[in-house]
């Protein structure tokens, strides 16, 4: 499947790795229009839906996230938008122009696996003038081009090199740069750091947020790592089922999810019930109140009031279970029938509580958000 990805596209897309538009040219003319558009896109696999009349637009030169559990169709919307399915339904359209009936080889895209799908037997020379190969580049060229992008991606001495023979995050930004180096206008990512591990992953998170800014690429990011799509999105788009939860910013999502599965999803959420809480909440039937766990406080049971204590809701409970994490300490703890949970940053001379202290819990009224539930 990969190689026929990497085909010939045309005589014209050679001359794009070479020049870019000039200012003012057809690029600039239309960064206003969507680059990307979904239109009431439904794909089946016999009689499983994977997507149900999914419309979505994206901007020109935008970081989207798509994020979603396993078997929320966010994978399916990206093979798509590569080219690898085509929809039962509906249309895809790039610039413009209807991509549905186009194969994966004439769309000009930039791909990286979770798996890197690097060729064995080549160097990493010879993989990253594949693409360019295909594209008619001419030999003198190429060296040139590989060159440059092997210096802009760290890895400058590791050209005569084997895939085999490169860690895992080398292996990385070799199918990064690879994807790069013959410009393409869009960057697809399916789950592109899932194979590292954590120090891996967020060294490779700043890699990738520098190459998006230098290189201005739209891009469309396919993972189920929180953490990963509020760290590179401009956008998220939160998934379930086939259909969209909610498509915002990071910081909209986070503190301002649309309803009880998108809270519970980007994060952790205290969700809570008046009844445990011993106050009425004013929430209309078919919602509910949601606290995020660093924005409750917790203190000393018999701790004095803060100056702002009349904008605050408290309550009475017990440690029931700690989690210490390095910059990050949580607590559990019970009230009434709930077990909320508190996140708070470690300090120097930060009082510690532990399980079966007493404790107050308190939170300012206006970090609570009502949700749909």
């Amino acid at each position: 499947m990969y190689p026929a990805a990497m085909r010939t596209l045309s005589a014209s897309a050679a001359t794009k790795v070479l020049e870019r538009e000039p200012p003012g040219g057809k690029v600039l003319e239309s960064i206003a229009s969507p680059q990307i558009e979904f239109r009431d896109v439904t794909k089946k696999y016999g009689a499983v839906t994977a997507l149900t009349e999914l419309s979505l637009s994206v901007r020109r030169g935008e970081f989207l996230t798509i994020l979603g559990p396993s078997g929320s169709g966010k994978t399916t919307a990206l093979m798509l938008l590569a080219g690898f399915e085509a929809p039962t339904n509906g249309d895809i359209l790039i610039s413009g122009r209807s991509v549905a009936a186009v194969p994966s080889y004439g769309r000009d895209q930039g791909i990286v696996f979770q798996n890197y799908a690097l060729f064995p037997h080549l160097t990493v020379n010879r993989n990253l003038e594949f693409p360019l190969e295909m594209r008619g580049v001419k030999a003198g060229q190429r060296i040139g081009l590989v060159e440059r992008m092997l210096k802009r991606v760290h890895l400058e001495e590791f050209g005569e090199r084997l895939p085999s023979q490169l860690s895992g995050g080398q292996q990385q930004r070799v199918a990064l740069a690879r994807a790069l180096i013959a410009d393409p206008p869009i960057l697809l990512l399916d789950e592109p750091l899932g194979a590292l591990d954590r120090n891996l992953r967020e060294q490779m998170q700043g890699e990738i947020k520098s190459l998006h800014r230098e290189f201005g690429k739209t891009t469309i990011c396919v993972t189920h790592d929180q953490e990963e799509a509020l760290t590179l999105s401009d956008r998220i788009i939160v998934m379930r089922g086939g259909r969209i939860e909610q498509a915002d910013t990071p910081e909209a999502l986070y503190d301002r999810p649309a309803n009880r599965f998108v809270a519970n999803f980007l994060g952790e959420a205290n969700i809570l019930d008046s009844s445990a809480l011993g106050e009425q909440q004013n929430v209309a039937p078919g919602t509910v109140s949601m606290i995020r766990p660093e924005r409750v406080r917790i203190s000393q049971a018999n701790a004095a009031p803060l100056s702002d204590q009349d904008q605050r809701h408290c309550v009475n409970g017990t440690v029931e279970d700690t989690t210490y994490a390095g910059p990050l300490r949580k607590y559990q703890v019970r009230v009434g029938s709930l077990s909320i949970i508190v996140r708070e940053h470690v300090a120097s001379g930060q009082q510690i509580f532990r399980i079966g202290d007493a404790v107050r819990l308190d939170w300012l009224r206006a970090d609570v958000r009502l949700l749909t539930a």
